[in-house]
């Protein structure tokens, strides 16, 4: 995927402030601290489009970017939520959950999770709501260049029996940029059988 352009739309809280024209969306999701906007910027070339913080948790919206003015990543708040209230994780459930549900052109969940753990009890929670949506879901396993080669193979069979996952896991560097030409290629698929396309292109 060559990207031509790449910008932020918008910060939205609620469905009326979501952007309008139908473009597919592919949504991330992911722990506070598994390198969610790291790994957006390094798919898109750019260094700060998606701010990435020292602090995890710092994502409080969901955040639109609308890439070569065909397709959308959409950033979800990240789940874990270690420094914030009862309140606003409730609120934050409650906006993630109503996108995932109503959203039409949500072309494909990405749940991102950290290659060298064990997926938590939050990430083993989310992922059996997200594989019960209509909606096409993959997991991405973070980190892959802080571990070595021979444990890629015993930790992805670990974070799919962990999960129960029945969807592909794609084990990627955003550091290294390792596994991103794989994620892409997927994109690229889904992009091409959205209804639309043709009229994207």
């Amino acid at each position: 995927m060559i990207i031509h352009n790449s910008t932020f739309e918008i910060s939205a809280v609620r469905p009326s402030q979501w952007p309008e024209g139908g473009l597919p969306e592919f949504a991330f999701i992911g722990r506070s601290n598994v390198g969610k906007s790291t790994l957006l910027n390094r798919l898109l070339n750019r260094k700060n489009l998606a701010r990435v913080s020292s602090q995890p948790g710092k994502t409080r919206q969901i955040n639109f970017f609308a890439i070569n003015e065909q397709f959308r990543f959409v950033d979800l708040p990240g789940y874990g939520y270690a420094a914030v209230s009862k309140r606003e994780r409730s609120e934050f459930a409650s906006m993630i959950d109503k996108y995932l549900l109503e959203r039409e052109p949500l072309c494909r969940i990405v749940q991102l999770v950290d290659i060298r753990h064990e997926p938590s009890k939050d990430d083993v929670a989310v992922h059996e709501g997200l594989a019960q949506l209509d909606v096409p879901l993959v997991v991405v396993a973070t980190k892959l260049d802080k571990i070595g080669k021979s444990q890629v193979p015993s930790q992805v069979k670990k974070i799919r029996q962990t999960l129960r996952a029945d969807v592909p896991i794609y084990p990627v560097s955003a550091e290294k940029r390792l596994g991103l030409d794989e994620l892409w290629a997927l994109f690229e698929s889904d992009i091409a059988q959205w209804p639309e396309h043709e009229e994207l292109t």
